[in-house]
């Protein structure tokens, strides 16, 4: 992995893990950004001065690592986060919407779920993630929220792998290439 953009101060202490869930695929580990405090901080500040004038309603975050960051970047901003959810880890009742899309290396089923005395509608989302490789998670939430007529007005990670996807819109704070 080649860092080809960074614009955090803070030194980056990155793992990674070859063939890891599946052989072939390189894991990215983001845990030590969240483990130091400062790191996190800056990450927070970053991702809310991006933000602070965009009029954003919700902050969507997938599970898991997303949540991490989208809860911290939402509060800063006094908004709401939806956590998107994998399959099953929501009771049926307060499921709002679920997809099925494609990963890198398989498919998963997410799930949206109802927000609290109002509909999707209308509303404006940002979706914010830790990772960004073929974008297909960012993509299917995207179309969800759409579909329920809400309105996404922005995607942003802490790290894109900019070899795998074209996305000139993604807001990110670290470019890496595979290497």
């Amino acid at each position: 992995m080649k860092i080809v953009k960074n614009v955090l101060k803070n030194e980056l202490n990155i793992r990674t893990q070859k063939d890891y869930p599946v052989e072939g695929i390189e894991f990215i580990d983001i845990t030590p950004l969240i483990l130091q405090k400062d790191v996190l901080r800056e990450i927070t500040e970053k991702f809310v001065e991006e933000l602070k004038d965009k009029k954003i309603d919700y902050i969507v975050a997938p599970e898991a690592r997303g949540f991490l960051f989208g809860t911290l970047i939402a509060n800063e901003l006094n908004v709401g986060c939806v956590p998107v959810r994998k399959k099953g880890k929501l009771p049926p009742t307060t499921v709002e919407a679920q997809f099925e899309y494609e990963k890198e290396y398989g498919k998963d089923i997410l799930e949206l779920p109802k927000l609290v005395n109002e509909k999707y509608e209308n509303k404006n989302f940002y979706i914010i993630d830790d990772i960004y490789a073929t974008g297909n998670t960012m993509t299917s939430m995207k179309k969800e929220i759409e579909k329920l007529g809400g309105k996404v007005l922005g995607e942003g990670v802490i790290m894109n792998i900019i070899e795998l996807n074209d996305n000139k819109e993604l807001f990110s704070l670290i470019d890496v290439n595979e290497e």
